[in-house]
């Protein structure tokens, strides 16, 4: 998963997609939790582009898009957020499987 290196690159990938942001910390447990089963969630949804965003060095972001609790997903297609799975809570990769399902179904 290629890291967000920057906010510009945030904006520029917005704009293209369908790109799925995952915002995570390395401090987080349950960011940890579900770090084995990304390469398989990758590859199972590879329609998607997948792009880790440290909260820490993008707060600002977190402010703008509401992001209060880690880990949680965003997902954006030229410009537009197609879904959003976000909360404070640990999340299953059925979980994060099954919002990738809805966000498919509403393209």
């Amino acid at each position: 998963m290629k890291e967000l290196q920057n906010t510009e690159e945030f904006n520029a990938y917005i704009q293209e997609g369908p790109v799925v942001f995952l915002f995570t910390a390395g401090w987080c447990p349950d960011c940890r939790v579900i770090e084995p089963v990304l390469p398989e969630i990758e590859e199972a949804y590879s329609q998607f582009e997948f792009i880790e965003v440290n909260r820490d060095n993008f707060i600002e972001l977190c402010q703008e898009y509401d992001i209060y609790g880690i880990p949680s997903f965003l997902v954006f297609e030229k410009g537009a957020e197609l879904g959003r799975f976000v909360s404070k809570d640990r999340k299953t990769k059925e979980e994060i499987e099954s919002f990738l399902e809805d966000v498919q179904k509403a393209q």
